[in-house]
Formats: C-alpha cells, structure tokens, sequence
C-alpha cells in the first residue's frame, strides 16, 4: 500500500501503512493505482489548464495564484465528484486530505509553470 508523504508532496511507496482513516493512504480505494493517477496526472492537468489560475499564473502574485488554483481545484473536484465519489468525499470531508491534495497540485502546477 503507498501512502502520500505529506512533507515531500509526492506518492512514497516506501513509507510505512497506515490506517484507512488517515488522510494520505490510498489503501481506502477500490483501486488504488486508479486514485494515484488521478491525484498525480489527470487533477493537476485538469488544474493547470483552468483558465483563471492558468493566466494567475503568469503574474508574479503567488498569493493570488494560489487562490486562483484553490478555486479550479474545488471547479476540478466538482468534476470528479460524476466519476469518482470517494475521492470527491476525502476532498470535501477530510480537511487533511483537503489540504494535502491543495498543496500537491498547486506545487506540481505553480512550479511547472515557473
């Protein structure tokens, strides 16, 4: 089982289990490789290519960026919710999750851009 390293912002397969209430595990999903794709690939895209925080981006303002990219990924979320409803409910009940997911995509979609 791959939990996420919350100070690396990355997927670590090393890292010890730990239990399916926790905020970073990927063991609570059916299919696990499924949900890390879609944490690591198809949701940063889908973030990046949001035209708001897209064009935020390119200024120089980080704060505002980053609540540009807040607001595309809730819009991205949103979306997932239709194909997805246990990540769109760690999304919008844990905060843990939450916040972790906010810090990973932004970092793999501000830093990109940079």
């Amino acid at each position: 089982m791959a939990i996420f390293d919350r100070r690396a912002t990355q997927l670590s397969r090393d890292a010890a289990p730990v239990e399916c209430s926790g905020a970073f595990t990927t063991g609570c999903w059916a299919d696990a490789d499924r949900v890390r794709r879609l944490i690591t690939v198809e949701i940063p895209s889908r973030v990046a290519d949001d035209a708001a925080y897209r064009n935020a981006r390119r200024r120089p303002d980080r704060q505002n960026a980053r609540i540009e990219h807040d607001k595309a990924l809730r819009r991205v979320m949103t979306a997932v919710l239709k194909d997805d409803t246990e990540l769109f409910r760690q999304f919008s009940d844990n905060d843990d999750f939450r916040r972790w997911l906010a810090e990973t995509v932004f970092a793999l979609t501000y830093e990109a851009a940079s």
